[in-house]
């Protein structure tokens, strides 16, 4: 029986221990304040941050659900473990030694334990890739090899083989201590008609690891004809360790890559991930046994905040076939926030990634990602192409599908954007009808869904005039819309730092009409160089407009605290917050240059192409650089709570 762990101990360990690094394996946390790191909670779905850490106090808590406690409390949560099994996990991290009471320092833990399962894994996998060095492994190896994955490939990714024979690794990890449940428990053995056997045989394996970089599972690849195995693929059973839903195979190589490009790219293999990683693309995952789903999207969106705002990307490399178009279409049916800034990445022929690199090299799958198309122009292009745009008939038919799926799209701007878009694509001269019948489309689904008959209640017609109102109060807590409000809230106050890098932001670098109304009040006051300050400047903007809703705003902005942790900050803060504007403002710019390249043909039009090609080049440079700037002005100022 093991001793009890003597509170000095567990006092001792949880102060060497950094709760943020132990919390930042699971949540990309940014800095809050003097002594607070903020991110997505790992406890429930959440779109804007509410988990906090104080790593001065080594404790954690998430304002949304109430979870909170030390570091044990959150491995505790995050892992379903015991809070013994949580204090010798941490110990086993910093090399403490546990001296417990009555049991001395050498007690054996508790068999059966997640521990002993995490090292029967690390020996297994440790064998398995032993294995694939041995003559019995020549088929694994030119599987490989056959793919452009060398030995190093190989390494990197921790391939390994298991072997023929039924109780190969069973008798090995037994040798070496572990007993027939540790093994049966962590998914390695099962039993037999005549004893313990191993799970996986003559095949290619992955090491599926967690995030904090243990290996909880295997993916095992069919080599053989004569296996009679099902299936080309499959993983470790679900154990206490392996939650086929709440895990992805790479995320621990690429999660660092992810949470500093604000960019994942989602494949469907093994295979396709280790192309995409040394073909540089370091941000790509897959799920294992499953199809990526919405834990496997929580997990990934707590790595893509960005301070208090989202702008991370998903990429989707998606066959295009009939499967990966409702993929596409179960994606845009998802979170819209999310949906606004996902894409889609279909190689030539049907390839995946694997093969892709094989055909045509590194660089072409970096071009693959590059050359993404936005989530909405796949889904609509796809409903598109079952109909003869040629004929009137397809044409209206085609308008008739369309439609109600462009009226899905909930932000006003680009829901405007893509009806334009839909009009060019159909080949309909008549743009604006389109425009009013998606417009139509989504008053309905704001309603609640069919037609009124042209009749509509006093409230609705007055929710209506509220939504479409140009100085209608936005959501001030909006991630997506942070960036526009803060700065528009640093020039009200501030006008004199803002100046003309303000003064120069084009009028569409606003999104929402409130804040784009905003910005043509001080354009029409004659913009920062005024002269103004403090409330004689805010007056001279606000009396440019008789609208209360307007003037509301004005009074709210001018007032509102900026997320800086002294005034020295401020300055940063207004450089910082004025260059994330223009950088997103580029970014679309950037966005829609990729979707003119993607409709003009290299060879056939290579001038044109080619100046296309140019102008992308040039503001990527400069979006960069914008980044660089916001990035750079960033630490002096607190996001917020």
């Amino acid at each position: 029986m093991a001793g009890r762990l003597p509170d000095r101990d567990i006092a001792a360990i949880r102060d060497r221990v950094r709760i943020e690094d132990i919390v930042g394996e699971y949540v990309a946390l940014k800095r809050a304040g003097a002594d607070s790191m903020k991110g997505l909670c790992p406890f429930h779905d959440e779109k804007s941050p509410s988990f906090h850490v104080r790593p001065n106090h080594g404790l954690f808590h998430c304002f949304g659900c109430g979870e909170g406690g030390d570091v044990f409390a959150f491995l505790q949560k995050i892992d379903h473990v015991g809070f013994v099994e949580a204090v010798e996990q941490m110990a086993d991290r910093i090399g403490y030694q546990i001296n417990y009471e009555g049991g001395g320092t050498s007690v054996q833990r508790d068999r059966g334990t997640r521990s002993r399962l995490v090292a029967a894994n690390a020996a297994a996998h440790e064998f398995y890739m032993a294995q694939l060095r041995e003559p019995g492994a020549e088929t694994a190896r030119k599987f490989l090899t056959d793919r452009n994955f060398d030995a190093a490939a190989a390494q990197q990714f921790g391939c390994g083989y298991a072997p023929a024979g039924w109780d190969t690794l069973t008798k090995h990890l037994l040798r070496k201590g572990f007993e027939f449940k540790e093994l049966e428990g962590a998914g390695l053995s099962r039993q037999g008609q005549r004893g313990p056997i191993d799970r996986f045989h003559r095949r290619l394996l992955w090491p599926i690891r967690n995030l904090g970089g243990d290996v909880i599972g295997f993916g095992a690849r069919k080599l053989f004809d004569d296996d009679t195995m099902p299936g080309k693929y499959i993983n470790t059973p679900e154990t206490i360790l392996y939650k086929k839903s709440q895990v992805l195979f790479g995320l621990d190589l690429a999660k660092r890559d992810i949470a500093k490009g604000h960019q994942a790219v989602v494949v469907e293999g093994y295979t396709d991930v280790m192309a995409m990683h040394l073909a540089g693309v370091k941000t790509a995952v897959a799920s294992c046994g499953t199809a990526f789903g919405d834990e496997h999207l929580a997990l990934l969106r707590r790595l893509l905040l960005d301070d208090n705002f989202w702008r991370g990307e998903i990429i989707y490399t998606f066959d295009g076939d009939a499967a990966g178009q409702a993929a596409a279409l179960k994606a845009f049916a998802g979170d819209q926030k999310l949906a606004g800034q996902t894409y889609i990445a279909v190689a030539p022929d049907g390839q995946d990634p694997c093969e892709l690199r094989q055909h045509s090299g590194d660089s072409a799958v970096r071009d693959l990602v590059a050359r993404r198309t936005p989530l909405y122009e796949f889904v609509i292009r796809g409903l598109l192409a079952d109909h003869n745009l040629d004929t009137a008939e397809g044409q209206v038919e085609s308008l008739r599908r369309a439609i109600p799926v462009v009226a899905q799209i909930k932000d006003n701007a680009l829901r405007k954007a893509y009806a334009t878009k839909l009009a060019g694509w159909v080949g309909w001269d008549d743009i604006q009808t389109v425009v009013r019948r998606v417009g139509d489309e989504a008053k309905r689904n704001r309603m609640g869904g069919g037609s009124t008959g042209g009749r509509q209640a006093p409230a609705a017609r007055q929710a209506e005039t509220v939504a479409e109102h140009p100085a209608a109060r936005p959501n001030p807590n909006d991630p997506t819309l942070m960036p526009q409000r803060q700065v528009l809230a640093a020039t009200l106050q501030y006008p004199a730092m803002a100046g003309s890098v303000f003064d120069s932001l084009e009028a569409d670098a606003f999104t929402h009409p409130a804040y784009a109304a905003v910005r043509q009040l001080i354009a029409e006051v004659g913009g920062t160089g005024l002269g103004l300050g403090g409330a004689e400047w805010v007056n001279a903007v606000a009396d440019r407009t008789d609208d209360l809703t307007m003037r509301a705003l004005l009074s709210e902005l001018a007032n509102e605290p900026l997320p800086v942790k002294n005034a020295a900050g401020i300055p940063r803060f207004v450089a910082g917050v004025l260059a994330r504007t223009q950088e997103a403002w580029v970014g679309r710019q950037i966005a829609e240059l990729k979707s003119k390249l993607q409709r003009v043909s290299s060879t056939e039009q290579p001038d044109a192409y080619m100046a296309l090609f140019g102008d992308l080049v040039a503001l990527e440079q400069y979006r960069k650089s914008l980044l660089t700037q916001a990035m750079g002005n960033h630490d002096d100022f607190a996001t917020g709570a």
